[in-house]
């Protein structure tokens, strides 16, 4: 342990397990015998702090205060002084949650990337109505990938309702467990709406041919979602206020609330709003703009399943569970531990990759869409001024096909001559020859 604590980076799931599994006397003797060490303080601090556990040594009264985590080593919280152990406590939760995150090479190198910075520069080359436009579809986009990710197709009130949340995601307060009882309600079928957290135990999974379950993941045990809930809305609240780096904290809120699965319903839509929710708190993502990362997630969902599986999959060996008569799962051990403690670096490294994904995709391919296809309108409307659905039916066709309207679709624009169609594609192609991005 000291070597871990010296020269390692600290995952707190062993931690907890090395101490559920040892006489805790150990670290007790190990303080008497150095009580200003700040391996033994910081052993000690991990002790306390993981096990609930109050060790028959009194307080310290020597030695430098000494971080928790090691900063260097780790995405750190802000200092919040244990004077019983002269440690600093820089983690970024509460004993009810506390994940914790490497700083990795690639972490680092993500950071570095300043990808809002970039996002802001591709915006601020636009007029602010087609902005206005692209923040609409955009919207309406990252709506229907939330759903699509889950092989939902939403009715049009469903989606309206998700849009409305996403708008109002910067001002929503995750720390208010009747918000989000709130939230699930609106974005799921009314039948399906919770009063409460789950007092069910929960699994993914999915039926096979033969009509067994093939189980993905096994959720927290009900009678341990309460503390994990009270946890989760605390790691939140204190990650904003810490300004951990926004999209760790996105990355690090949304998976924790996915792994803990409080509802029967709606658990992924949510995750995937909290990450737009802590994104805009933090003012990463610019006023009124949404990032579509849902976009990014389906345009490579094997990385999705692969992060998810990345949690779940070594949690299997560790749960003890089974069938009962009514084919309800039932988890035999105590497992709230997995949930509490784990490393989200994967998840942080993931997450990184997506929001790069959907800045340089989602919203430069929008913008430059509007960008020509406004252009291609104001052309096409200089030739001929046909009504504006006439225009953009026209203009959409040409785009997608390089700027020309293709023999097929000639018959569905007969009132046009062949001079008229060829000035309009020249105007369509000039549109596409001058857009921003090319």
């Amino acid at each position: 342990m000291r070597f871990a604590l010296r020269y390692e980076p600290l995952d707190l799931g062993v931690l907890a397990a090395v101490f559920a599994a040892m006489d805790t006397e150990v670290v007790a003797a190990w303080v008497r015998a150095e009580p200003s060490g700040s391996y033994a303080r910081r052993a000690w601090f991990f002790c306390e702090y993981l096990t609930g556990e109050r060790l028959d040594v009194p307080d310290a009264a020597a030695g430098n205060y000494v971080e928790a985590l090691d900063s260097h080593k780790h995405v750190a919280g802000a200092r919040r002084n244990s004077s019983r152990h002269r440690v600093v406590d820089n983690l970024l939760g509460t004993p009810d949650l506390c994940p914790t995150v490497r700083r990795t090479a690639k972490l680092e190198e993500q950071i570095g990337v300043h990808i809002d910075a970039e996002a802001r520069a591709i915006i601020e080359r636009y007029d602010p109505a087609v902005l206005a436009r692209a923040v609409r579809y955009l919207f309406t986009k990252e709506t229907r990938s939330s759903f699509a990710i889950e092989g939902e197709a939403p009715s049009p009130d469903r989606t309206e309702r998700f849009v409305a949340a996403l708008r109002s995601a910067s001002s929503f307060d995750t720390g208010d467990k009747d918000a989000m009882v709130r939230l699930q309600n609106s974005i799921v079928d009314r039948r399906y709406a919770a009063t409460d957290w789950r007092n069910f135990q929960n699994f993914v999974g999915e039926t096979t041919m033969d009509f067994r379950e093939e189980i993905h993941f096994i959720c927290p045990r009900p009678e341990d979602v309460p503390s994990l809930m009270t946890g989760w809305m605390a790691l939140t609240a204190r990650m904003l206020t810490d300004s951990i780096e926004p999209v760790v904290a996105a990355a690090v809120a949304a998976f924790a609330f996915v792994f803990i699965h409080p509802f029967e319903d709606g658990n992924g839509r949510i995750h995937r709003f909290i990450v737009h929710h802590v994104l805009s708190k933090t003012g990463f993502s610019p006023d009124t703009m949404i990032f579509p990362v849902s976009a990014a997630i389906v345009r490579d969902q094997r990385s999705y399943d692969a992060v998810l599986e990345n949690f779940s999959r070594p949690l299997f060996s560790a749960i003890e569970w089974g069938w009962t008569t009514d084919r309800e799962i039932e988890v035999r051990n105590d497992t709230a531990r997995l949930y509490r403690f784990f490393d989200a670096t994967p998840v942080a490294e993931y997450l990184y990759d997506r929001v790069v994904d959907t800045v340089r995709t989602d919203l430069r391919e929008e913008l430059g869409f509007l960008t020509v296809f406004d252009r291609a309108m104001e052309g096409v409307r200089a030739i001929v001024d046909m009504p504006d659905r006439r225009a953009a039916l026209l203009i959409r066709l040409m785009l997608q096909n390089g700027g020309r309207l293709s023999n097929s679709e000639r018959d569905r624009f007969n009132e046009l001559t062949d001079a008229e169609i060829a000035a309009m594609e020249q105007a369509v192609q000039q549109a596409l020859a001058t857009s921003l991005d090319v």
